[in-house]
C-alpha cells in the first residue's frame, strides 16, 4: 500500500512539474515575441555634421549619392546630397562601381577630436616629413595653413576642440533604378 501511495505522489509530481514547465515555456515564448524592434534612425546627409554628435557610437543611416570612392585603399566613401556630405570608413574595400549611385548607408557614428595636442602632433609630423624630403615646399605650407585654420576656428569659436564625424560602415543598400 505504501508503494502505491509513493507511486501516486511521484506521478502527480511529474504531471504537475510538466504542466508548470509548459506554462513557463509558453510565457517565455510570448515575452520573446513581444520584444520591440528598434529602427535605426536616419538623418539627412546635410544634417550629418550638426546632428552626428547626438549619435556617437550608435547606429545611424544616411542616404545620398556616392561622390567619391577612395582610390588609395578603397575603404572610404564620400556620400553627398544638395546640402552636405558624410564620410564613410570601412574595414573592407568598397566597389568603385558605387560611385554615382544613390545609397543608404548604415554605420556607427565615430568622432575624431582635433585639439591642440592633435595639432601639435600634426605640425611635428609635417616638419619632419618636409625636412626628410617626403613633402615639397607647397605641400608643407598647405599643411601648415590648414593647421593654422583649425587653430583660428577654435579661437574664434572659443572651443577646445573641433569634432570631425564619420560613419563606421555596417551595411548599405543601393536605390533601385526604375
Amino acid at each position: 500500500m505504501m508503494k502505491k501511495i509513493v507511486f501516486v505522489f511521484a506521478l502527480v509530481a511529474v504531471l504537475i512539474s510538466c504542466k508548470t514547465e509548459t506554462k513557463k515555456t509558453e510565457a517565455t515564448e510570448e515575452k520573446a515575441t513581444e520584444q520591440v524592434v528598434v529602427e535605426t534612425p536616419e538623418i539627412a546627409v546635410g544634417d550629418f555634421d550638426t546632428k552626428a554628435g547626438d549619435f556617437i557610437d550608435k547606429e545611424l543611416k544616411v542616404t545620398g549619392i556616392v561622390d567619391h570612392v577612395c582610390k588609395h585603399g578603397g575603404k572610404k566613401l564620400l556620400v553627398v546630397d544638395d546640402n552636405g556630405d558624410a564620410h564613410i570608413v570601412s574595414d573592407v574595400r568598397f566597389d568603385e562601381a558605387l560611385k554615382g549611385s544613390e545609397v543608404t548607408i548604415t554605420g556607427i557614428v565615430k568622432e575624431e577630436r582635433i585639439d591642440e595636442a592633435y595639432l601639435l602632433k600634426l605640425e611635428e609630423d609635417n616638419i619632419k616629413s618636409h625636412s626628410e624630403g617626403k613633402s615639397n615646399k607647397e605641400q608643407y605650407e598647405n599643411k601648415m595653413k590648414h593647421i593654422a585654420e583649425y587653430r583660428a576656428k577654435m579661437a574664434k569659436d572659443s572651443i577646445d576642440y573641433i569634432s570631425n564625424f564619420s560613419l563606421k560602415y555596417v551595411s548599405h543598400k543601393e536605390k533601385e533604378v526604375k
